[in-house]
């Protein structure tokens, strides 16, 4: 498929279900038979190996799996909860395996959550910090929700509409940029494993 036909949310917590899968879940639901396809990605429902320094395609797990899903889409929308100010290590581990061209030049969304608006730009800041490394296309606003936005574990019509927005503009931007010469210059750690 071409870049914006087929987008992957992945959420980055090892945790049993919650409050922010129930709200992605249904985001990912909502835009099946729509103009393009997103694959949900629960880090919780794979086993993914430890960033240890091994080649992820020797590992007897969903590691190379999770990886070739991750580089195989555009847009890619990675959800963490806000977990020590930071995303969670599950996450983190994640980049860590992820060759560099895996996410150049790609458009990534951002979805955290929080218990209280306080936590705000704690994981926000560490995943573009992350996303720079890998020269990837992040889109101006993040969705954070908080537990305000949710009744009965379900999210709120505004937690719902953010969600889809940032959907929307994240296909949107990978298909505008479908063509179009790699943006520029080349992402630090590339040139750096090129020589």
């Amino acid at each position: 498929m071409a870049n914006g036909d087929s987008g992957l949310l992945v959420l980055g917590s090892a945790q049993a279900p919650g409050r922010l899968r129930t709200a992605l879940a249904a985001t990912a639901e909502r835009t099946a038979g729509g103009d393009h396809e997103l694959e949900f990605l629960d880090l919780a429902e794979k086993r993914v190996g430890f960033a240890d320094g091994r080649d992820p395609a020797t590992l007897d797990d969903d590691t190379a799996a999770v990886l070739a899903a991750v580089a195989a889409a555009e847009p890619v929308i990675f959800a963490t909860p806000t977990y020590r100010g930071s995303m969670t290590a599950a996450l983190k581990n994640l980049f860590d395996l992820l060759p560099v061209p895996a996410l150049a030049g790609k458009t990534v969304g951002l979805v955290t959550m929080g218990g209280s608006p306080h936590h705000y730009l704690g994981a926000d800041r560490h995943l573009r910090d992350v996303l720079a490394f890998f020269g990837a296309l992040v889109l101006p606003v993040t969705v954070y929700l908080t537990n305000d936005q949710f009744t009965d574990g379900e999210p709120n019509e505004r937690a719902t509409a953010e969600l889809d927005e940032l959907i929307a503009s994240a296909f949107a931007l990978a298909r505008a940029r479908e063509g179009a010469p790699p943006l520029g210059p080349t992402p630090f750690a590339a040139r750096a494993i090129r020589g």
